[in-house]
């Protein structure tokens, strides 16, 4: 996506060769028109994959995972990290290691909220080190239900997530895919950004 690209280039901060900071337009202040567009295309390309629940966690993957949902007129599911008082019935849960935050979190989805028949499309807004959406995969996988594909706003191509994912056979859809980020610029992959 030429626009998100531009967006990241523009707005976004190179703190470190492995840390960018996006939250001009992602994750802390989020720009909207930009989350529609987003949410249009990963609907376009799973659009004739039966999907009937999107997948997040939260939170910085809400809004396009949202977006994505409205688009397909699906429920958005989205996991917590932490467990509140009102999720008192049986839940689904996964261990996830935050390279950003460095550490570990619990998630949790509602047993009652997916089933077998499921078939999940999962949205996040970063893929590094992919734990975060084998987590979600996890989860996916104990209940039963079926992964449809991994949709993810901005991969680091340079950290092996991508390829963990890919060589278990899901389909991963990145609509940027960034090189590397030496000397405080982003450089992106050359190539067709999803299979």
């Amino acid at each position: 996506m030429r626009e998100l690209m531009k967006k990241i280039v523009e707005e976004g901060k190179v703190l470190s060769e492995h840390v960018l900071k996006v939250d001009r337009f992602l994750n802390h202040q989020v720009d909207p028109q930009l989350m529609k567009k987003i949410g249009e295309t990963f609907a376009n390309a799973f659009r004739h994959e039966g999907i009937t629940k999107v997948l997040t966690l939260e939170s910085s993957g809400i809004s396009p995972a949202l977006m994505t949902a409205y688009e397909l007129g699906v429920p958005l599911l989205v996991a917590r990290k932490r467990k509140p008082v009102t999720l008192s019935e049986d839940v689904y849960t996964a261990k996830v290691y935050s390279f950003t935050k460095q550490e570990e979190t619990e998630i949790f989805v509602s047993q009652s909220l997916l089933r077998r028949q499921d078939h999940v499309l999962i949205i996040d807004d970063f893929l590094a080190n992919g734990q975060a959406a084998l987590g979600l995969t996890n989860i996916v996988q104990q209940s039963g239900a079926s992964v449809a594909g991994i949709g993810i706003v901005i991969e680091k191509a340079f950290q092996d997530g991508g390829q963990l994912l890919r060589s278990r056979g899901f389909r991963v859809m990145s609509l940027a895919r960034i090189a590397s980020m030496r000397d405080g610029k982003v450089q992106f992959v050359k190539e067709v950004m999803y299979q």
